[in-house]
């Protein structure tokens, strides 16, 4: 049976918008994240990413994040579970935020985490598409 291949991506709708499913399947889901607290907007996380502790940190205090991140979580468990018992091979998740640096970012890191420790039979690979344009990050999850 093929491994389930799962591409969880960060991204900007202000600059790009929802990425290209390059596996030619036309998506998989697609997250919100503007509906968390922008860390951007306060001066000291401005040059730092959903990498950087104390961009971590303000989401985990000051914001809602892990309610999202929980529903996020029930929400593609099922599909996840559903491919690995049919043999599919792919699976699109996408974080957008403003500019695809903070929360998406911070999203799609947890997200990418949450399957490698849920389900071990699944390859995760994370993508930071504005980031990486940027060449801002290049550590793991």
């Amino acid at each position: 049976m093929a491994k389930l291949n799962i591409n969880v991506r960060s991204f900007s709708y202000k600059n790009g918008g929802i990425p290209t499913d390059p596996t030619g399947n036309g998506g998989g889901f697609v997250f919100d994240c503007r509906g968390i607290l922008n860390p951007g907007r306060i001066q000291e996380y401005k040059t730092q990413t959903g990498r950087d502790e104390g961009v971590k940190n303000y989401l985990e205090t000051e914001t809602k994040i892990q309610d999202f991140l929980n529903g996020v979580f029930q929400v593609i468990d099922i599909s996840i579970e559903d491919y690995l018992n049919r043999g599919f091979e792919n699976l699109e998740i996408n974080f957008g935020c403003t500019g695809g640096q903070h929360r998406s970012v911070y999203s799609a890191d947890a997200t990418a985490k949450h399957i490698a420790e849920k389900f071990p039979d699944a390859q995760v690979t994370v993508q930071h598409v504005v980031q990486e344009a940027k060449n801002w990050i290049n550590e793991a999850y």
